[in-house]
């Protein structure tokens, strides 16, 4: 699976180091390291079920090893995977260089058919003035007429040219699925805070452009966290990366 070369490729980082602090907040989970790095994967609050208590691991989280937290990027259960993923990628060495917007780098045409799993919101207008059509597949349901159920992937996806992945599908363990479909695209962009900016991994499977945050202030990264926030309120914490690798 994706998940294990993601690991693989990035333990290698772990040595020497040790976790600073573990947030698991509303809209994404931080895991820091003592180096100052920080990484963030989306929290699927949705799955923590009933009751007070969603891990029965808290309080203990951050005493783990890094190695050992890495490795929860192989749970089924997607707070725990959130955590390695989150781990994974504060181990992603900083890259100096930002390639700009994943819509600078993705060749859209007027003919091209565009897919987007999980659905990003402010990429859906510009999307459409450049693309024939957008179909877009996400689990969400209250999104209604807009957007097509998950199952749909198999079916949509090989018809589109280029296709746009969340990065929380390796929390979810949906992308190989995901990219097993999307063969037959031009371009593929794996988006979102939660992607792991690590290119050797992902030009083996297609993927041409990859799209991320690497967070430049942990400190007031984890207090939004914390504080429940998302994206908007994480902008001024982290810098958006951008690459082609394909």
């Amino acid at each position: 699976m994706l998940i294990d070369d993601v690991c693989d490729a990035q333990l290698s980082e772990a040595a020497g180091r040790s976790v600073a602090d573990v947030r698991i907040g509303l809209g994404y989970t931080g895991v820091a390291l003592d180096n100052g790095r920080c990484g963030l994967a989306y929290t699927f609050r949705h799955a923590t079920g009933g009751g007070c208590s969603a891990l029965k691991e808290a309080g203990s989280l951050g005493q783990s090893t890094v190695s050992d937290l890495a490795q929860l990027a192989h749970s089924r259960n997607v707070l725990m995977a959130a955590i390695g993923l989150a781990t994974l990628n504060a181990l992603v060495p900083s890259l100096s260089t930002s390639a700009g917007d994943v819509l600078d780098l993705l060749s859209i045409g007027p003919e091209d058919t565009v897919g987007m799993v999980g659905f990003f919101g402010p990429l859906v207008e510009p999307i459409k003035k450049l693309a024939k059509s957008l179909q877009i597949v996400e689990q969400r349901e209250d999104l209604g007429p807009l957007v097509l159920p998950q199952n749909a992937a198999q079916t949509e996806l090989p018809q589109c040219q280029v296709v746009i992945v969340t990065g929380t599908a390796l929390i979810n363990r949906t992308i190989d699925g995901v990219l097993e479909h999307c063969r037959n695209a031009r371009e593929v962009a794996i988006l979102g805070p939660s992607t792991p900016l690590a290119p050797s991994v992902f030009a083996s499977r297609g993927v041409t452009v990859l799209s991320g945050m690497q967070v430049v202030n942990s400190v007031q990264a984890l207090r939004v966290i914390s504080e429940g926030g998302g994206t908007p309120q994480l902008l001024n914490s982290m810098r958006k990366v951008s690459i082609r690798i394909g």
